[in-house]
C-alpha cells in the first residue's frame, strides 16, 4: 500500500517542530497539512505585529523554509535576515513579504498560498486562524500573564491557558481535520506551539469528533525551559485531551519510555534522533516511523 496516495495527515504546532515533521512528510504533498500556531509575539515577528498588526507569521515562514526542496533565489530571499543598525535589524525577509502580501490579499491564506507557489512547496500550509491573537496563561495564584514569550519565563505553575481575543479557526483547518486518517501533535514547544490551536473550539470540536483518525503525540528530544519544561508527560497529554474535548490520545512516540508515564497511553519507542544533533529530529526517522502507524 502506499500511503503517501491513500492516506491523509495533519500535523499541529509551530516553529521548528511542526517544520520538522512536515519535511518528514513532504512525500505525502497535498495529502499532508500543517495547521500552523499564529500568536507568537517574540523577534521579528512581535515587532511585525507591534506596528502592522495582523497574525504572527515566524512559524509558517519556518515551516514553509523546511519544505523547498531545491534552493533558489527565491528560498535565499525568502530566508533572508537583516543585519545592522536601524529599524530592519533582525527582521526576516519572508516575514515582511507574508505581510506585505496579507495587506494586499483578501486572505492570510492566499498569501501563503503565493509563496507556496513561487517556492513550490506541495504541502498545504493553513494558519490556525485569520484573525489576530495572542496566548494567555493563568497561574495557579490566579494570575494572568499575556504573551508568548512572558508566558515561557514564568515561574508559577500554570493552570490553564486561553486566547485573547477569541477567533474563529480557518475553515481550511477544520476540514483536513475532519478528513484525516492520522493527526499529529508535537513535537515542539508544548505551550506556545501545540496548545494554541486546541483552544480554538472549532478545532477541539474536529479532533474530538474524527474518531477515524489515529491521533499521535509526539515527543521532544530535550527537555524544555520555563513551564513546559516543569510538567511531567502525563500532565501534557492530560492538557491536550481536555482540549480536544477527552479524545483520547492514540499513541505516544518517543526515544525513552517517561518513568512516570501512566500506563492508560501506549507508548511506541523509536530512534528519532538526528546523528549530527541529538535534540533534533531526523527527517527520514520520523517518516518511517509515523508510515509504520498506519495500519498494512
Amino acid at each position: 500500500m502506499n500511503v503517501y496516495k491513500t492516506k491523509k495527515i495533519v500535523a499541529i504546532g509551530g516553529g521548528h517542530g511542526l517544520g520538522r515533521i512536515l519535511a518528514a512528510l513532504k512525500g505525502f504533498g497535498s495529502n499532508a497539512t500543517g495547521i500552523v500556531t499564529t500568536t507568537d509575539n517574540g523577534g521579528s515577528t512581535g515587532r511585525i505585529r507591534h506596528c502592522q498588526g495582523g497574525i504572527a507569521w515566524g512559524d509558517t515562514r519556518n515551516c514553509i523554509n523546511q519544505l523547498i526542496t531545491e534552493p533558489s533565489l527565491e528560498s535565499i530571499l525568502f530566508e533572508y535576515r537583516f543585519k545592522g543598525e536601524g529599524e530592519l535589524n533582525g527582521h526576516n525577509l519572508g516575514n515582511l513579504m507574508l505581510t506585505a502580501l496579507n495587506n494586499m490579499s483578501v486572505r492570510p491564506l492566499e498569501a501563503i498560498q503565493l509563496i507556496r507557489n513561487m517556492l513550490k512547496v506541495e504541502v498545504n500550509i493553513v494558519p490556525m486562524s485569520e484573525q489576530p491573537s495572542d496566548l494567555k496563561a493563568q497561574a495557579v495564584n490566579g494570575q494572568w500573564v499575556h504573551g508568548e514569550t512572558s508566558i515561557d519565563e514564568m515561574q508559577q505553575q500554570l493552570q490553564r491557558l486561553a486566547l485573547e481575543p477569541k477567533i474563529a479557526a480557518t475553515h481550511e483547518a477544520i476540514v483536513a481535520i475532519m478528513q484525516a486518517d492520522c493527526i499529529i501533535l508535537g513535537p515542539g514547544s508544548f505551550l506556545t506551539s501545540i496548545m494554541p490551536p486546541l483552544l480554538l473550539p472549532e478545532i477541539s470540536v474536529a479532533i474530538h469528533n474524527n474518531q477515524k483518525a489515529k491521533l499521535i503525540f509526539i515527543e521532544n528530544l530535550s527537555l524544555e525551559q520555563g513551564p513546559a519544561g516543569r510538567m511531567n508527560i502525563n500532565q501534557k497529554l492530560e492538557w491536550c485531551e481536555r482540549a480536544c474535548n477527552g479524545r483520547k490520545i492514540d499513541t505516544l512516540i518517543g526515544e525513552n519510555i517517561d518513568p512516570n508515564l501512566d500506563d492508560k497511553w501506549h507508548f511506541i519507542q523509536a530512534d528519532l534522533a538526528s546523528e549530527s544533533c541529538d535534540w533534533r529530529h531526523d527527517r527520514d526517522k520520523l517518516m518511517r516511523t509515523i508510515i509504520a502507524q498506519f495500519d498494512p
